[in-house]
């Protein structure tokens, strides 16, 4: 207020304090803490009014053009790469149609409750990951810093699959295909083909050589791979023109980004379907292999998989959630999303296999001419006799069954000779076993597949087009979770903040366009983000169960949607969710300390792949990742519990959030302190009702402090009650 306006102050505390202390004598007598609180209401100078719930007055905080957008951004956010590459891998390994039991079991415990959790937090509180979990308990608030950190080791990453597909995408546009055959080489006397492309397959070989040019181990840099680099920055370029103004921008592009991936894998469905073998694959994909359902290792990788399906830690959903109106039914959102997810890995796994299927039958053909073609060399030296062969079967015609039957009868008249023969088993099955996950699926199987398509560079055009939309959508997702949470916190530009981070994305992202820089892929896929974002979660679901209380939110959650959530959510996220977290959590360390740390690196003159393990400085570059994203966690906790930060210097706790508007509240307030009521009258005022408790500004407290709801702010002090959590503190 200003120096000059002490007597209106005063008579604006004359005209109300009547009411003060009429609110004061509805109080018990005995509560001499509440009557030397202070009642904390806004300056009518200001003109950020927050606004009751449900009035008109429109929210500056921005928001979504409508509820099909948000959900086709979340949709975006969780349908990714993986729904393509990673779940029709895990489903093959994992006992085909049977993996869907566990899977969807896990779905149910610890799936849809925590990604409800996740949109309910961040639609109640409408913050930023920082902020939510800063309202939630100041002493947490590194979970949100954490989240942060490991979307940028992701996105760093994401971001060069991207530029991946869109090499490929570029080179889809000429006939035949690059990667349809094998290059010859000429020299002096003859032309050849090239060794390393005829020792593997020409999808193979342009994957390794011509697009990644990689080189033989991490420790060989080889240099920047300029092709790659340009791609890498053209995939920045389109990040950050499409989250420069936020969800205004980014809201728009969904409706492409999300639903043409749809398109793309109907077509191919129906394409596959048509295929001559697409059968074979989609029965041996769901063919249930029940014993393996009950091994320990199928629940770990299926739980694993739906937590990271959904997005769960980043802070992309809290940060999509936290732009919609506070009475949006986030409980039909979360079932709808998930099942969306669900239902669409299933799709992407019949589009695979169904793919996968006519490969494994053009590959079985060849097998069966050529070693038709060895027993006919057999008959004619005499190492076979012809009273052997069935008289029906026609050598220049024969099928697939008929040479199995041949096949059969040989290894049974030449047991002792038939190793020495060199005649193969062609099945179908030991094709389609072969399993094939990530980069080896998308940019080598499914490509080598797509080359006997009818019309192959459409199809391919379509395949990485849609591969450089579904990465689009989780790139939003996960820029959002560090954009929103530090203009949320720090009152940055997004404009401004958008460019930087991307800049700085690309330049460190540089690492994985040199010719090593695959393995470098391999290493921040394997490190960066699994362990430091299953504690995330599991800090989260205690956070709000434990500190913040689970019968609180239950009752916020009552306000905000109209009605009492199931019981069930009760008991998964106060018992269930976080006892399989911490199972996964233990699993995942013991399967990361069993398993040899290191990666598969391309020996060109044996055209093939050997495992590496990592090099001294590698093995400090995993183990940095993992610390580096958890860091934040016990460094702000430290720094709250010892008081390390004077929250009245201008420090985050001074800075207070209202709907849509951050305001810098003043720290030194002139005039009578004995009074700090301005403005507004009581019934003005509109009532700080998060969780049904009461906030108060302690007398003596040399801050305005705002109470920490939804509305008004994160993590400031309160008078001390008996039932009030540490999270208030």
């Amino acid at each position: 207020m200003p120096k000059n306006s002490k007597v209106v102050k005063r008579e604006l505390d004359d005209e109300v304090i009547e009411s003060v202390k009429d609110l004061l004598s509805n109080e018990d007598s005995s509560d001499d803490a509440f009557k030397k609180s202070e009642l904390m209401v806004d300056d009518q100078e200001e003109k950020d009014v927050d606004v009751e719930e449900g009035s008109d007055v429109e929210d500056e905080r921005p928001a979504w053009n409508s509820k099909l957008q948000y959900i086709l951004a979340q949709v975006g956010f969780s349908v990714g790469l993986g729904n393509v590459w990673r779940f029709p891998y895990l489903c093959q390994k994992n006992g085909g149609g049977a993996y869907l039991v566990p899977y969807l079991i896990l779905l149910l415990i610890i799936g849809i409750p925590l990604f409800f959790l996740e949109l309910a937090v961040g639609q109640r509180i409408r913050r930023g990951s920082i902020g939510v979990w800063n309202y939630i308990s100041p002493k947490l608030g590194g979970i949100g810093f954490a989240s942060c950190v490991v979307c940028f080791f992701v996105a760093l990453y994401y971001n060069v699959i991207i530029g991946w597909s869109l090499f490929y995408f570029s080179q889809s546009f000429q006939h035949p295909l690059p990667w349809d055959q094998c290059p010859l080489v000429k020299n002096a006397s003859h032309t050849f083909v090239e060794p390393e492309c005829e020792k593997s397959s020409a999808t193979t070989y342009y994957w390794y050589r011509e697009a990644l040019n990689i080189s033989s181990s991490l420790s060989e840099s080889g240099g920047l791979n300029w092709k790659m680099t340009i791609c890498l920055l053209a995939a920045w370029v389109m990040v950050c023109l499409a989250m420069i103004k936020g969800i205004q921008s980014s809201g728009k592009i969904m409706y492409f980004s999300s639903l043409f991936p749809y398109v793309v894998l109907l077509c191919f469905l129906i394409r596959g379907l048509l295929l001559n073998g697409s059968v074979d694959g989609i029965r041996h994909m769901f063919t249930p292999k029940l014993e393996i359902m009950l091994e320990p290792k199928v629940w770990r990788e299926a739980a694993t998989q739906v937590f990271f399906a959904l997005g769960l830690g980043f802070g992309g959903v809290i940060a999509f959630s936290s732009y919609n109106k506070r009475d949006n039914n986030c409980h039909f959102d979360a079932v709808l999303v998930s099942f969306i997810n669900f239902f669409t890995s299933v799709l992407a796994t019949l589009v695979v296999f169904a793919v996968l299927g006519f490969k494994a039958n053009i590959i079985n053909e060849k097998c069966v001419i050529q070693n038709s073609e060895k027993i006919l060399k057999l008959l004619k030296i005499g190492n076979l006799s012809q009273d052997m062969i069935p008289h029906h079967i026609n050598f220049s015609s024969i099928t697939a069954e008929d040479y199995n039957l041949v096949y059969d009868i040989i290894q049974k008249v030449k047991e002792e000779e038939f190793d020495s023969l060199g005649l193969k088993s062609c099945q179908i099955e030991d094709e389609l076993n072969k399993a094939v996950q990530g980069t080896g699926l998308a940019f080598i199987a499914f490509t080598e597949a797509m080359t006997h398509f009818p019309a192959s560079p459409f199809w391919s055009v379509m395949f990485f087009l849609m591969l450089v939309n579904l990465g689009l959508g989780s790139m939003f997702g996960t820029i959002e979770g560090i954009i929103t949470p530090i203009v949320d916190t720090f009152k940055v530009r997004k404009e401004i903040l958008t460019v930087i981070c991307c800049s700085v994305a690309f330049f460190i992202g540089l690492i994985f366009v040199q010719r090593s820089g695959n393995y470098f892929v391999t290493m921040f896929d394997d490190y960066s983000a699994t362990l430091p974002l299953l504690i995330v979660v599991i800090l989260e679901n205690i956070a709000v169960t434990r500190i913040y209380g689970i019968d609180k939110f239950m009752e916020d959650l009552k306000d905000m949607l109209g009605f009492s959530p199931s019981q069930y959510y009760y008991y998964m996220w106060k018992y269930v969710s976080p006892l399989v977290l911490l199972c996964l959590l233990v699993a995942s360390i013991v399967q990361m300390g069993l398993s040899p740390p290191g990666y598969n690196a391309w020996i060109e003159d044996m055209a093939t792949e050997e495992f590496h393990s990592y090099p001294t400085w590698g093995m400090i570059v995993c183990i940095s990742l993992m610390v580096l994203a958890i860091l934040p966690v016990p460094i702000v906790f430290m720094v709250r519990r010892c008081n390390l930060i004077d929250d009245s210097s201008g420090s985050l706790a001074s800075v207070s959030y209202k709907r849509g508007r951050i305001i810098k509240e003043p720290v030194n307030l002139e005039g009578d302190n004995t009074s700090l009521i301005h403005g507004k009258s009581p019934s003005e005022v509109p009532s700080p009702n998060f969780g049904k408790n009461i906030y108060r500004k302690q007398t003596g407290s040399p801050t305005l402090d705002t109470a920490p709801n939804g509305r008004y702010g994160i993590g400031y002090l309160m008078a001390d009650m008996p039932d009030m959590p540490e999270s208030d503190l």
